[in-house]
């Protein structure tokens, strides 16, 4: 769009200075933004983080266009496709992948597939989750196109400026992106909250199309393959998207007396999770674990008991509502951000607080 503005001042003899292509081309960048989102799925519905990344996607700029890719196989795909149609009122167009080749998120066909999307529609943004999901694809693609990612945004200030977290979230960096390929980004979802949707917003829908894949070429060297999946059947809601999450920590001990953490979380109808020591202990699975290298929650009450609050953990709990911190280490760094503190014996209070709090009904 530049150039040809460019060319047609130049044949009618008139002459364009570097100030007004520079803004010219600060114009049209603002006026032509396109995001792709890479959107996460589970047994036909659209994980919440994914529409987080979308509310985000809608700062970037007031006319921005945002389509939502999904990949898979099967009619569990077309439901979620149904549902990204509707998720949010921003999602202009959601494009269906539907091949084997993408039973599985894995890394490699994903960011092929990514790269094949981009090479036919041209896209200026590209967003995925700060989850698993997003962590493992989005370096990847990045890599494929050999551009910089901007990682874990918490905010975004325009369309090349935005404000990630560095030292363990105690100091925010204010980064722009100068590159020529597409701004590629990933989103911590608890920092842009999903607003409700309103009667009016659910009677739109985006239009789906289904991507034609016959010319999509994979790897020829599989340098990752599908082992299997492992999975705990409970009743409890997800860690990352919870309004309650009752956290332990290595002062437990043992497995046993972390059980306590869940029937505690059970009676109060919230989310389990763990410190970095109590996975490492082996109490739990590494798949509860809280902090910056584990899940980043934002629920509306977290209670964490025998937790000391290294940084890394207090990186993942910052954005909560009401923290509550039970210890017996009176000078534990966790109460120096929890809302209410007990300084007390976890194997006292847990108990005391199981006899005195009323079945979930």
């Amino acid at each position: 769009m530049t150039r040809a503005l460019l060319l047609r001042a130049l044949t009618k003899n008139k002459f364009v200075t570097s100030n007004a292509l520079r803004s010219i081309s600060i114009t049209n960048l603002s006026r032509c933004i396109s995001t792709l989102i890479l959107a996460e799925h589970e047994s036909g519905s659209i994980k919440p983080q994914t529409v987080s990344t979308v509310v985000a996607a809608n700062s970037l700029g007031e006319s921005s266009s945002i389509s939502l890719l999904l990949a898979g196989s099967g009619s569990s795909l077309q439901e979620a496709a149904s549902q990204a149609a509707s998720c949010h009122p921003s999602v202009s167009e959601v494009l269906v992948a539907d091949s084997d080749k993408f039973e599985y998120s894995l890394a490699e066909p994903w960011a092929k597939l990514v790269d094949f999307v981009r090479q036919q529609r041209d896209y200026s943004h590209i967003l995925a989750s700060s989850s698993s999901f997003g962590k493992n694809i989005l370096p990847r693609v990045a890599a494929l196109l050999d551009v910089s990612p901007i990682t874990d945004v918490v905010k975004i200030l325009g369309s090349a400026q935005f404000i990630r977290p560095i030292y363990a979230g105690n100091a925010l960096c204010t980064v722009r992106y100068t590159g020529e390929g597409p701004c590629m980004l990933t989103i911590r979802s608890t920092s842009f909250p999903v607003t409700p949707i309103t009667a009016d917003s659910e009677s739109k829908k985006a239009t789906i199309s289904q991507i034609d894949l016959s010319n999509f070429k994979e790897d020829s060297v599989n340098r990752s393959r599908y082992v299997g999946r492992s999975t705990q059947d409970t009743e409890r809601p997800d860690l990352g998207s919870a309004r309650v999450v009752i956290t332990g920590g290595r002062a437990l001990k043992s497995v046993e007396n972390f059980k306590m953490i869940e029937k505690l979380a059970e009676k109060l109808g919230g989310a389990v999770g763990a410190t970095r020591a109590a996975v490492d202990a082996g109490y739990v699975p590494n798949d509860l674990q809280v902090g910056q290298t584990g899940k980043i929650v934002a629920p509306e009450l977290y209670m964490a008991f025998g937790v000391s609050g290294a940084i890394q953990h207090l990186a993942g709990i910052k954005d909560s509502k009401v923290i509550v911190a039970v210890n017996k280490d009176a000078d534990a760094p966790i109460f120096q951000v929890a809302d209410y503190g007990l300084v007390g014996d976890l194997f006292e209070v847990i108990p005391e607080l199981l006899e005195k709090l009323p079945e979930k009904k």
